[in-house]
């Protein structure tokens, strides 16, 4: 892929995307050691972007800035930066004007997210999710862990869990919905979604989640209202 065909990618926030991320092809970065799976993306190196990254082992990324953030879920492996170290199953958020340089002893890999957040967030949040408290959710087999709430509760960030065979009442995705697969398979009217699979509802999209076996799924909701295709 060249730095002009990755200027736009499911850049159109109007539309429904599901991507079995396991199946793509790792891109190499400008970086050695460091890959990417690209999801959405708007501009070229500096992206309002969606992406799975994968660090090699004794790998690193120079130290940069972000300038309107970065959030980030290591799905496995350790993450590290001068801050501290993040186990799988860490939940971060670096807000705009935070610097590090990230690096990693045995090797990691990451969901994250670049550029995309209200320059007004100030707080750094580091959500241990092994040691969190999770709490019950919208029906009986349903658990959620906060992760992240917006102060205006437009965008709100989850882990959620659904013992198998659980239905969670319809629902409108108001302010749109991201949905990236943990373990197990989620589904809904228009589909099934396996472990690595990443959704994007647009804003006003309908459905129904359901647990085909166990599961655990990070979300991402009401972020989608204001971005512009």
């Amino acid at each position: 892929m060249s730095a002009r065909d990755s200027e736009l990618l499911n850049a159109d926030f109007r539309q429904r995307v599901v991507i079995a991320t396991e199946r793509l092809p790792w891109v190499p970065s400008p970086q050695a050691g460091v890959e990417r799976r690209m999801l959405d993306r708007v501009g070229g190196e500096v992206a309002r972007a969606t992406s799975v990254v994968r660090y090699a082992a004794a790998s690193s990324f120079p130290a940069h800035a972000h300038g309107l953030g970065e959030e980030f879920l290591v799905l496995d492996g350790i993450f590290s930066d001068e801050l501290g170290d993040y186990p799988a199953g860490t939940y971060v958020r670096n807000p705009p004007g935070s610097s590090h340089a990230p690096r990693t002893a045995d090797g990691c890999t990451i969901l994250v997210k670049l550029r995309q957040m209200e320059p007004s967030e100030q707080r750094r949040v580091v959500v241990d999710t092994r040691a969190a408290d999770w709490t019950p959710g919208e029906v009986a087999g349903h658990r959620r862990l906060a992760l992240y709430s917006a102060a205006s509760g437009a965008e709100q960030v989850t882990l959620e869990r659904l013992e198998e065979g659980v239905t969670l009442p319809a629902a409108s995705c108001g302010g749109g919905e991201e949905i990236f697969v943990l373990s197990g398979i989620l589904g809904d009217e228009h589909g099934s979604y396996p472990r690595g699979t990443w959704i994007r509802n647009p804003p006003g999209f309908e459905r129904r989640l359901e647990a085909r076996g166990a599961v655990l799924f990070w979300a991402k909701r009401g972020h989608l209202a204001a971005s512009s295709p």
